[in-house]
């Protein structure tokens, strides 16, 4: 522990890269997922297959499996996709929405996390990509 302020104290705590098997490959200089004290920080992941490459064509095959890309890496870090606290989706067509919004829904049936969802402009072919926070204090 470290004291910053006569009133406040700040626990130091340790960054761990998530690793594990059949988890997506990052394709820059970044980490599929970190581990900080209590919460575990996803990158945004999109409808690729880390099996075969092969990416959705649908909004709806490539919000699925965004959606069990993040489930594989939560598993790595000792979590799941009911640990989720907060999610950003990000679209390239928000015309899309309420498609994406219904496949979502079914990895979250019950208590889903907060989520902000936005429009950006994503790789040619990406329709989608999904980051996650995950609390992992109470395991």
């Amino acid at each position: 522990m470290v004291r910053i302020h006569r009133d406040i104290d700040v626990v130091s705590m340790a960054k761990i890269v998530v690793k594990g098997e059949g988890m997506p490959k990052p394709i820059g200089p970044y980490s599929p997922a970190i581990k900080a004290g209590d919460f575990v920080f996803c990158a945004g992941q999109v409808g690729r297959d880390p099996a075969t490459g092969e990416m959705g064509m649908t909004i709806e095959e490539q919000t699925r499996q965004a959606l069990v890309n993040l489930q594989t890496i939560l598993e790595a870090a000792g979590a799941s996709l009911e640990d989720a606290v907060k999610t950003t989706v990000f679209m390239a067509d928000m015309n899309e929405f309420s498609r994406m919004n219904e496949e979502y829904t079914k990895s979250f049936p019950r208590d889903p996390p907060a989520r902000s969802t936005v429009g950006v402009a994503l790789p040619s072919g990406i329709r989608v990509e999904i980051e996650l926070v995950a609390y992992v204090g109470a395991k």
